[in-house]
This record gives C-alpha cells, sequence and structure tokens, in this order.
C-alpha cells in the first residue's frame, strides 16, 4: 500500500464523523451543505492528527519497535520527517479552507459573532491535533489524551454540528455529545491497552497505563455501558441494537494482545452505527 495512505489511518476515519452525524441528525440535516463541510472538516482533521501523532512519536522514539499492529511510513522508513511535515501543513490548509467554507454556509459571514466563536474553537481543534504527541508539551504523554478526544469527538462535534445547523443547543444534545464521546475515548483506551507495555518504556503516560492492564479494562466497560445509558435515559431506545457487538468486544479484550487491533475498527465501526441509530 502507498506508505501515504497508511499514514492517513484510513480505517479512523468513521470514528471522526460520528458526532457530526449525531449532531447533525438530531437537527434533522436541515442543511445538507453544511453537514457536507462539517464531514469533509472533521476528516480533514482526523488526519491532521493521525499525521501529527504519527511524526510527534517518532520524534520522540515511541514508535521505533512497535509490535501488534501494522508499521506506518515513518516507522517503517518509506516516509521521511520532511514529508510527514509537508503533509501536516498540507492537511492544516485543507482544514482551514473547509472550516472557513463551513462557517460560511452556515452564518453567511465570517465576521458574524458565532463564525468568530467557531473560529476559535477550530484553532483550538487544530492545535489539539496536533499536540496530542507533537512538540515538548503534548498532552497524550501526561494522560490527558482521552480528555481531548471527549471534548472534541464527543462534546464539540455533537453540540457544534447541532448549533451550525439550528443555531440553538438542547440539552438532549449535550447528553448525546457525551454519550458519542464516550466509545470514542474508548477507541483511545484500547489503543493505549494496546501499546501499553511500550508507552511506559518511553515515558508516554497514558491514562491507561496509570490504570494498568485490568484497571484499564474497566474503565473500558465503563465507558460502553454508560455510552448506553445515557442513550436510553433521552429516550434512544435503538442503540439497544449494538449491545450484542459490544458484548463480544468486551469479550475479546480478554484476549492476547495481538486480538487488541483488530477490535478497533470493530469499536471505531460500531460507534458510528451507535450514532446512526440514535436518530431513531
Amino acid at each position: 500500500m502507498n506508505p501515504y495512505i497508511t499514514s492517513l489511518r484510513l480505517r479512523t476515519l468513521p470514528l471522526s464523523v460520528a458526532g457530526i452525524i449525531l449532531g447533525s441528525g438530531l437537527a434533522g440535516f436541515c442543511h445538507l451543505g453544511v453537514f457536507a463541510l462539517a464531514v469533509c472538516t472533521a476528516l480533514c482533521l482526523q488526519i491532521l492528527s493521525n499525521l501529527s501523532n504519527e511524526l510527534g512519536d517518532a520524534q520522540k522514539g515511541t514508535d521505533a519497535d512497535q509490535h501488534g499492529r501494522e508499521a506506518y511510513g515513518l516507522q517503517a522508513g518509506t516516509i521521511t520527517q520532511k514529508q510527514m511535515k509537508g503533509m501536516i501543513l498540507l492537511f492544516i490548509g485543507l482544514a482551514i479552507v473547509s472550516g472557513l467554507a463551513l462557517l460560511w454556509a452556515a452564518f453567511g459571514s465570517l465576521l458574524c459573532t458565532q463564525s468568530l466563536a467557531f473560529i476559535g474553537l477550530g484553532a483550538l481543534a487544530i492545535i489539539g491535533a496536533m499536540t496530542y504527541t507533537l512538540g515538548k508539551h503534548s498532552y497524550g504523554y501526561i494522560g490527558l489524551g482521552d480528555l481531548g478526544v471527549f471534548l472534541f469527538f464527543g462534546l464539540l462535534s455533537t453540540i457544534g454540528s447541532y448549533y451550525l445547523q439550528t443555531q440553538t443547543v438542547t440539552w438532549e444534545v449535550v447528553w448525546c455529545g457525551i454519550a458519542i464521546g464516550l466509545p470514542c475515548v474508548g477507541v483511545l483506551n484500547l489503543n493505549n491497552i494496546r501499546d501499553m507495555q511500550n508507552d511506559i518504556l518511553h515515558g508516554k503516560r497514558t491514562f491507561a497505563s496509570v490504570l494498568g492492564p485490568i484497571g484499564a479494562r474497566i474503565y473500558h466497560y465503563l465507558l460502553l455501558l454508560f455510552c448506553l445509558m445515557i442513550f436510553v435515559i433521552e429516550g434512544h431506545y435503538w442503540v439497544g441494537c449494538i449491545v450484542p457487538i459490544w458484548a463480544w468486544h468486551i469479550r475479546m479484550l480478554g484476549t492476547h494482545n495481538e486480538m487488541l487491533d483488530k477490535q478497533m475498527p470493530v469499536l471505531m465501526f460500531s460507534t458510528l452505527i451507535v450514532s446512526i441509530l440514535a436518530l431513531f
């Protein structure tokens, strides 16, 4: 496979649009152009995060000897750091262009209060996407990655996309943003369980490594349980259809670490399905 395609980590992309689909769907998809641009912006930010994550880990030596997953471009030696930096700049530009087009479509102006507020949030999203592992003060190395995923993939994605469609916010949307953010955090937690020994060896202090193998798995179960509970309490009963898949997924977490990487796309795509089921 093309090394650039590998570094984009295409299998992670469905996760980035789960909150967009949920928020826009709760708003009734009343502006399809806004929805399409929101999806485009989210995908650009997700790819930017993936590329920055790879570069940051490579610079710190964290990915030098990873097992249990496919080697990305920098680790495999098929992409240079200079090339990776060029890709990062490209997707920063694409995220900015797509984001500004989104605000123009939603509000009709880039200078109104709403647009300026979202420009600020967009800047934070770009910074957050880049500094998870990149830079001297990367928050992913001090156990704050889970919080970042929850805020950006859950709350901001869902509430922001709903507001762009309706220019209002409801408590239901807030709770749904919290709910969909929990399995998104679960994906990162699963990644960190898989890489726990290597992360500890290289000084990467993830929340999973703080909890330990057993504690991180219990935390994972609770993330999925509370996601379902919140949706059901809010009256979104169709999300219960995902229970058999998540029950099987949880069972698989008790196996050897070699199985963990195979469970990541399962949780990613099932989270996307949950965001769709919650609309019925």
